[in-house]
């Protein structure tokens, strides 16, 4: 069995509702994909979606895609403090500083702001529902881990517990799966966009795009 393919949804002017304009919605796909703004969250924003941010934003500059990567905590314990000293050592033992980014607290409204929220374990996708209420979008909003083993519903798991080890390893999970986002989104010789249009006046079937 085939797996279900993921759908983007793309918002399209009013004047654009015909999608046999292929050059031009080629050119829409293109630029939204390049776009995209997206945030990584878990507990205290101080060891993994530090880890995660410094990872994906140095894969897509790599990658040459303009993304916006930041990231946040469902709670506020360490609002303004730098990442864990030892999420910063490992990233910096990849080449990756992330000694700049500075802990916040995930808000509803951030539904409103990116196009995509990872959070790093399911307690955190949990409170990540709780915090954002009826801003809460299951099509922006998922587990990290998906995107390597879709539907295992895995967690990365909290080295704040313990010695240095863990922060290796929770690297490891997050670099691989970062890796699979990077590779998805990078147009391949016939690669399909499975593409949702959307505009102010109608909502059209899922339709497949070839990107060259």
């Amino acid at each position: 069995m085939r797996p279900t393919p993921e759908i983007h949804k793309l918002i399209l002017p009013a004047d654009a509702e015909n999608p046999a304009n292929h050059v031009r919605l080629t050119m829409l796909l293109h630029s939204y994909l390049c776009c995209m703004k997206i945030l990584m969250v878990c507990l205290g924003n101080i060891c993994r979606s530090p880890l995660a941010e410094g990872i994906l934003q140095d894969k897509a500059f790599s990658a040459g895609l303009t993304w916006n990567i930041e990231s946040a905590g469902t709670n506020s314990y360490h609002t303004g403090e730098p990442p864990h000293p030892l999420s910063q050592k490992v990233a910096k033992l990849n080449g990756i500083d992330i000694s700049q980014q500075r802990a916040r607290k995930f808000a509803a409204t951030d539904f409103e702001v990116y196009d995509k929220i990872y959070a790093l374990a399911d307690d955190v996708l949990e409170e990540i529902k709780r915090i954002a209420g009826t801003k809460f979008d299951s099509a922006k909003a998922g587990l990290l881990m998906n995107e390597l083993y879709p539907g295992k519903n895995m967690d990365v798991p909290d080295p704040w517990y313990g010695p240095e080890p863990g922060y290796h390893e929770a690297y490891k999970l997050i670099d691989k799966a970062c890796e699979a986002i990077i590779e998805k989104a990078i147009n391949k010789p016939g690669q399909q966009l499975h593409v949702k249009i959307v505009t102010s006046k109608t909502e059209a079937p899922a339709a497949s795009l070839n990107l060259k």
